[in-house]
């Protein structure tokens, strides 16, 4: 699953001359929570709307409504956004742009091309999306979890036993029993034929089935 495969397409962009006024509505009215600032063509920076709210004068502010509206009206996105982007390129892994994110604690990544033109944008919706997708959330079936020790030749053994249904998604993920040994963990997702057994028949093969 590739990023340009869950990315937003040609993302709605501000200048570093855009009032910070006119950046918030469009954050506002479109429901976004971040805008790529870009100068010819070229990504600079990013601005969320925490950013632009936090530009704003506190409401126990001594100004007055003429001078508030002039400071306002002065405020650039370029003296909030902020640079040097972390981005994401439109042909790498999704669970490797989800990892930078986690990293740099951020809740999206502005996602260049090969010539470093930006091309999208991704974001932790995107990423919920692919998750779900993987899940096999939207197709139905029978959930199981199995729990087996970490060796080669789990996973095919368990895909053995779920026959002859369809095995729709997998998921994976080590942990430690109370001895320190390794197991890991399969979620399991399956359709079609004997579905509705698939946990008897993981049992009856001597897996521990969670649920």
């Amino acid at each position: 699953m590739l990023v340009s495969d869950w990315m937003t397409p040609d993302p709605i962009t501000v200048t570093p001359d855009t009032p910070v006024m006119d950046a918030l509505k469009i954050l506002k009215e479109r429901g976004f929570r971040r805008l790529p600032v870009v100068e010819q063509g070229r990504l600079i920076g990013i601005t969320t709307r925490k950013d632009l709210k936090d530009a704003m004068p506190s409401k126990a502010t001594t100004l007055s409504v003429w001078e508030l509206n002039y400071l306002l009206s002065k405020l650039t996105v370029s003296e909030m956004m902020a640079r040097p982007v972390i981005t994401a390129q439109d042909s790498e892994y999704m669970e490797d742009a989800a990892l930078r994110m986690q990293e740099h604690g951020v809740g999206g990544l502005p996602v260049l091309n090969a010539a470093g033109q930006m091309t999208g944008i991704i974001t932790i919706t995107d990423v919920l999306r692919a998750f779900v997708d993987i899940m096999g959330m939207k197709e139905g079936g029978t959930r199981l979890t199995l729990d087996m020790p970490d060796t080669p030749g789990s996973l095919a053994r368990a895909a053995n036993a779920a026959q002859p249904s369809n095995i729709i998604s997998v998921a994976t993920y080590g942990h430690s029993d109370q001895g320190g040994q390794p197991r890991r963990r399969f979620v399991m997702r399956v359709t079609g034929e004997g579905a509705q057994q698939v946990k008897a028949r993981v049992r009856d093969a001597g897996i521990e089935a969670l649920d």
